[in-house]
Formats: C-alpha cells, sequence, structure tokens
C-alpha cells in the first residue's frame, strides 16, 4: 500500500510520516520510507547523520532499469517521469524497491530513499520537479501489494500537484496544524485532489485541547480522521534527544493507529492508476516532453498492458 504526507511547511508531515513509518515497522511490517520533499529532513528525523545517495542523480539509470526491453521506449533520453509501463518493462515488486542500491537501512529497520536536494548546478535553472521525477517513475513500476507498505514524505504545500505523482498512492493523510493557515492548505488540496478521485484523510497536528479538535471539524468537516495531541516526547525526537514508540503519549500511539487500520482498509484501484498514468502522461506530452524529447511520446503508451499482478 502507498501512502503520502502532505501538509503546509511546517505542519509536521515529516514527523509524522516518519513516526507512522516506524509504528508500521514495529509491528513487524516491510517499510520503504520515500524522502520527495525539496527540504530533506526525514533522514534526519529516522535517526540517520547522512542522506542517501540521492535519486535525482542516478535517474538515468533508473530509466534504463525500468524500461527494460520495452520496444516503445527506444532509450532513456526519450523516458520522461510520466512515461508508464508496458510489456517488456521492468516491473518492481516490494522487495525490488527495498533492495535498490540507492536505499539505506535506518536504525529501525526502515529502508530510505531520497529525491536528494538541490545542488549548485540547479541553482537559477532547474525546479525541483525534475528530482521528484524518479519517485514518480519509481511508483509507476511497481506492484506492491496488502502488507507492504511505501511511505512517501511530499513536498509542502499545493506544490505537490505540480505533477502527477499525487496520483500514485492508495491514501493520502494531509497533516494540518489548528490555523487558518493550516486548514487553507488542506482547502486547496481537497479542490484538486476531488477531481481525480484520490483518497484524502485529515490529521491534526499540535493539536492543545477539545478548542482546536472543534476548530478543525469547523473546517475540514468529515475529512478529519484523527488528530495527534502537542507532544513533549515528539520535541524531544525532533531535537536529536532519545526517543522511542513507547515515549509517545498514549493518545498519539492511538491516532497512529488509526492511520494504519485506514490506510490498510483502503481498496488498491489498479484500473484507476493505469487510466490516470495515461492521462499525465499524455498531458505532459503534449505540454513539453514532445518538444524535449523529439518524439512522440503518445506512442509510449501500451494499450494491452494491464495495471496490477
Amino acid at each position: 500500500m502507498r501512502v503520502a504526507f502532505v501538509g503546509k511547511g511546517g505542519s509536521g508531515k515529516t514527523t509524522i510520516s516518519a513516526l507512522f513509518a516506524r509504528h508500521v515497522a514495529a509491528q513487524g511490517d516491510p517499510v520503504v520510507v520515500m524522502d520527495a520533499d525539496i527540504n530533506q529532513h526525514l533522514a534526519l528525523v529516522l535517526g540517520l547523520d547522512a542522506q542517501p545517495e540521492p535519486l535525482g542523480a542516478h535517474l538515468t539509470e533508473i530509466k534504463d532499469l525500468l524500461r527494460g526491453d520495452n520496444p516503445r521506449i527506444a532509450s532513456a533520453e526519450t523516458m520522461v517521469k510520466t512515461t508508464p509501463p508496458g510489456r517488456g518493462s521492468r516491473l518492481l515488486r516490494f522487495d525490488d524497491l527495498a533492495a535498490l542500491d540507492y536505499a539505506v537501512t535506518t536504525p529501525h529497520g526502515l529502508r530510505l530513499l531520497a529525491t536528494g536536494p538541490f545542488n549548485d548546478d540547479d541553482l537559477g535553472v532547474a525546479c525541483y520537479h525534475s528530482k521528484v521525477g524518479a519517485v514518480e517513475l519509481l511508483l509507476n513500476h511497481l506492484v506492491d501489494g496488502q502488507g507492504e507498505y511505501v511511505v512517501v514524505d511530499m513536498t509542502a504545500g499545493s506544490d505537490s500537484f505540480a505533477s502527477g505523482l499525487f496520483t500514485r498512492f492508495d491514501l493520502t493523510f494531509l497533516v494540518a496544524e489548528p490555523t487558518r493557515q493550516g486548514v487553507s492548505v488542506y482547502q486547496q488540496y481537497r479542490d484538486h485532489a476531488a477531481k481525480y478521485d484520490v483518497a484524502l484523510a485529515v490529521i491534526g497536528n499540535k493539536v492543545h485541547g477539545p478548542s482546536d479538535v472543534e476548530f478543525l471539524r469547523a473546517h475540514v468537516g468529515d475529512d478529519l480522521l484523527t488528530w495527534m495531541e502537542h507532544s513533549s516526547a515528539v520535541r524531544a525526537m525532533e531535537q536529536g534527544r532519545h526517543f522511542t514508540l513507547d515515549d509517545l503519549e498514549p493518545a498519539n500511539t492511538d491516532a497512529l493507529a488509526v492511520l494504519r487500520k485506514t490506510l490498510d482498509a483502503q481498496e488498491k484501484d489498479w484500473p484507476r492508476f493505469g487510466r490516470q498514468t495515461a492521462e499525465f502522461h499524455l498531458r505532459n506530452a503534449r505540454a513539453w516532453a514532445n518538444a524535449r524529447t523529439g518524439a512522440d511520446l503518445a506512442e509510449q503508451i501500451d494499450p494491452d498492458f494491464v495495471y496490477g499482478p
């Protein structure tokens, strides 16, 4: 199952995505975590001193791996972030994703992949979506199943909609503080996501009491799934002090269990996934990719390819 964590910058989405991943792994289930945020903090929150090898630096290798011997994709140069799989493509099982050379193992047994930050060559000439393209390609070619978890920390705010990546998930958790700024990002996300049948649930964060919950209910309504209370244990973790999941307040542990239960209840919709993969590929082909590659990338869509196991 694939889950995205989104929200306003500073909402706590990176922290909650890390806590959720650890919560799932602590119950013995395999987890791959992907840092797709422009601010690469997930490794730090997960207890690593160094970043993984950036996916963005290996984009050509990833393309060559995934295109396999698909006759519709002549070369890595004609493969773009939205290129869909077809017959002959290399499809990834969950274990293949976890075993990628660019992944590192965290102290809690998670496998972490990261897009990588901007470097000096990017400044002033590249947008961050060129980095996130590696994540989109990997998810396009991933055949995952029940009991396998891919947790993605997305870039902040509504910038997630700048690519088709927002449709690649079984469920999206939006982290919202009980403030006007926090719920405004929810409203933007809700309106965009509704057009594409994106399953969305809201997690309140940094909640101090009943009035904060009522504020969230008033602005989010039934989309409010659960909330995390203001936590001294989480603050200790963010400051680099000793922390285990047992240090979490019972209400916050219960909230993580609600997230897990809700995700497990989602039905994977492979036909929707396939339709939207093709739709966003055609959009990108017409908008820029045909001109960039000098090819008609609509030809990369294999009409007889069936998504799923």
